[in-house]
């Protein structure tokens, strides 16, 4: 086991997002025992950062994970410090389906949503 102190990452993924998260695991044939959601954040984007979410089959040696009932999240420590209070939800509409952010740490954002500064 590690000693070193990693920094706590709180995030949010609403009843309707974990879901969601559960079937793409479960169509892409991983098992949440070990394998989880990737949330990330990435230089890009019309406002500087956009997110990333990514189906993986295991954690990276130096990720933080959180858990989340039945699935866990794997955050790597570049994301943790812009990530830390989001809530990720799903949301579908006549606009289409997706996976929505709310981050208290956003200074701005755009209009299409999946980007924002900080």
């Amino acid at each position: 086991m590690s000693t070193t102190n990693q920094p706590e990452v709180l995030m949010t993924v609403t009843p309707v997002a974990g879901a969601e998260v559960m079937k793409f695991m479960q169509q892409e044939g991983v098992d949440p025992a070990v394998g989880g959601l990737r949330v990330s954040v990435q230089p890009g984007g019309c406002s500087g950062f956009k997110y990333g979410l990514l189906i993986e089959d295991q954690a990276a040696d130096d990720d933080l994970i959180v858990e989340q009932g039945d699935f866990k999240v794997f955050v790597d420590p570049f994301s943790a410090q812009y990530i830390n209070g989001v809530i990720i939800d799903y949301t579908s509409s006549m606009q289409g389906s997706g996976f929505t952010f709310k981050n208290p740490n956003a200074t701005g954002g755009c209009g299409c949503g999946s980007s924002f500064s900080a």
